[in-house]
């Protein structure tokens, strides 16, 4: 063996400097790093010093001191509270004949909290997992739609992270077995994620892609049907489509609404006039940072946007065009994601969950 010693040429600007010895076989060319010596001079003696790991601890409690305060504030909205073993909740659906919430996991899977006919509000409910397939560990589960005319549940799958792999999974209501799983994109395919779904009066479900900003279908049984695309979902600004197509809605009257992410614009596809897109121009709008829809009536839409957590938005014409009407600023450290509605009450599914080991989630009434 052969010790070699490498030393930094000059100090760098902190004051730190390195040591670092290593030995090399010499049959090898690849140097083994055994240890690392670090000298501190100036600014890095401050680091370890008493006024530093005070000023960290005053840093670090006013963050905390104000959420604890914000979590025990009293509100005069209802919340639902819950229970759950993970942090990232990123959509939430009433089952009215199941009496639960159905939650999706952004590290995959699908929960449930139900809840009792003599439910309190000052009790706190339990999350218990109903769906974690093993085959799509390593991708998230984002939107989710109920469709009871066919006792399922639709659930759309991506890869966060790398973005190589879209799906979307539906699942019994009664028995949780998957009936199917539909590959959207995958390795080979443009980057992609699909964001959330929306299924209309023939079982058909529209999967919006947020990075891609287009719009799959999928038909009853899980046949990929087609994509829709439309230079109506591309911004001028570059930086807008880092996150494009989110929530969407199917409407009775036979049209989608979808609204783009950081645009914040808001689209009417009309599928009997051959996916026909246009762009509803919102009075008060953009809805800047748009997320879950729901339609909670055929004139009005509640929208999730982050904070504001929620906007209410309204049609007079057969969403030609719309107006903001309403909008409501729940907690400030938890951000709105999606939205459903349980007796004719609108509730706001809010991503992050506080606490530790067990996580508080908040579902939080939209009082219109």
């Amino acid at each position: 063996k052969k010790q070699i010693q490498h030393q930094q040429p000059a100090p760098p600007p902190f004051g730190l400097y390195l040591n670092l010895s290593f030995f090399s076989y010499f049959d090898s060319t690849t140097p083994i790093i055994t240890h690392i010596t670090v000298k501190e001079k100036g600014m890095a003696l401050w680091f370890c010093s008493a006024r530093f790991l005070v000023f960290l601890f005053i840093v670090s409690a006013l963050p905390i001191a104000y959420i604890i305060s914000q979590e025990r504030a009293k509100t005069d909205h209802h919340v639902f509270h819950y229970h759950s073993s993970g942090f990232f909740r990123e959509c939430a659906k009433w089952d009215d004949q199941g009496r639960r919430f159905l939650v999706s996991f952004l590290e995959g899977g699908v929960g449930e909290i139900h809840v009792p006919q003599n439910y309190t509000r000052d009790v706190v409910l339990q999350e218990v997992t109903v769906v974690k397939d093993s085959d799509l560990t390593g991708n998230a589960s984002n939107g989710i739609a109920l469709d009871r005319p066919r006792n399922r549940l639709l659930v759309a799958v991506a890869d966060v992270l790398g973005n190589r792999y879209s799906g979307l999974a539906a699942y019994d209501l009664s028995t949780w077995k998957r009936l199917f799983l539909t590959k959207l994109s995958g390795p080979g395919d443009e980057k992609s994620m699909a964001d959330d779904v929306a299924v209309d009066a023939d079982g058909n479900a529209y999967v919006t892609d947020v990075k891609g900003s287009k719009i799959w279908k999928v038909g009853v049984d899980g046949e990929l049907l087609s994509t829709l695309t439309s230079p109506l979902f591309t911004p001028k600004e570059w930086y807008k489509s880092l996150l494009g197509l989110n929530g969407i809605v199917y409407h009775p009257d036979g049209y989608l609404i979808v609204v783009h992410t950081l645009s914040g614009n808001l689209f009417k596809i009309d599928l009997a006039k051959g996916d026909e897109v246009k762009l509803i121009e919102v009075a008060g709008g953009p809805l800047a940072f748009g997320d879950g829809l729901e339609l909670i009536s055929p004139s009005k839409l509640v929208v999730a946007a982050g904070n504001p957590s929620g906007r209410l938005v309204e049609s007079t014409d057969g969403w030609e065009t719309a107006s903001v009407v309403a909008k409501f600023k729940g907690p400030m450290h938890r951000l709105a994601t999606a939205a459903t509605v349980k007796d004719g009450k609108v509730y706001l599914n809010h991503m992050f969950g506080m606490g530790y080991p067990r996580k508080t989630h908040a579902l939080v009434e939209f009082v219109l």
